[in-house]
C-alpha cells in the first residue's frame, strides 16, 4: 500500500464518521482511529467552506469589487509564475514550529535548500516533517499557523533564482 492509498483511507474514514476502521493484507496492517462527535481530531475545513459561499451569498450586490478584483488577481498570477511552489504532500494540520516552544522553521526572505525542513503536517496524531524540494528564497508563506490543509494545496513560493 503507498502514500496515495493510505491517504485515501483517511479520507475515506473521515468522510464515513466511523471511529475504526482496520485495513489488513498478507503484508501490510493499518489501523484507523478517529474520535466521534465534534472532538478535537474534527476538521475545521467544512467550516471554513461553509463560511465562505454565506458570506458571497449574503454579498452579491458589489458588482464594481469582483470587476476589480480578477485584474489584481491576474497581476498576482503573472508575479507569482516565476515562483516555485511547494505543496502539501498529505491532509492534515499545518504546523510553521516543531513544538509550540520552538522558532518557526523558516520566515519570508530565509534561503532554502533542498531537503531542508520547512513545515509540519499533522495527519492522525503523526507530526510529518515537510522538506523543501528546491532551493532558493522563501517569498510568500501562503497558509496560517495551525490551520487545516488539504492534499497538493501549496504551502510556501520559493524564488529558485
Amino acid at each position: 500500500m503507498d502514500i496515495k492509498d493510505i491517504q485515501n483511507l483517511i479520507k475515506f474514514v473521515s468522510k464515513a464518521e466511523v471511529s475504526e476502521v482496520k485495513y489488513k493484507t498478507k503484508d501490510f496492517e493499518i489501523t484507523i482511529k478517529t474520535p466521534l462527535a465534534g472532538s478535537e481530531v474534527a476538521y475545521a475545513q467544512p467550516a471554513v467552506y461553509h463560511t465562505a459561499p454565506q458570506q458571497m451569498a449574503a454579498a452579491p450586490a458589489p458588482a464594481a469589487a469582483p470587476a476589480a478584483a480578477p485584474a489584481q488577481n491576474t497581476e498576482a498570477a503573472s508575479d507569482d509564475s516565476k515562483y516555485v511552489t511547494i505543496k502539501s504532500p498529505m491532509i492534515g494540520t499545518f504546523y510553521r514550529k516543531p513544538s509550540p516552544d520552538k522558532e518557526v522553521f523558516i520566515n519570508v526572505g530565509d534561503e532554502v535548500s533542498n531537503g531542508k525542513v520547512v513545515c509540519v503536517i499533522e495527519a492522525m496524531k503523526l507530526f510529518n516533517q515537510i522538506e523543501s524540494e528546491v532551493s532558493g528564497k522563501i517569498v510568500k508563506i501562503l497558509v496560517d499557523d495551525a490551520t487545516p490543509v488539504e492534499y497538493d494545496q501549496p504551502l510556501f513560493l520559493v524564488d529558485p533564482s
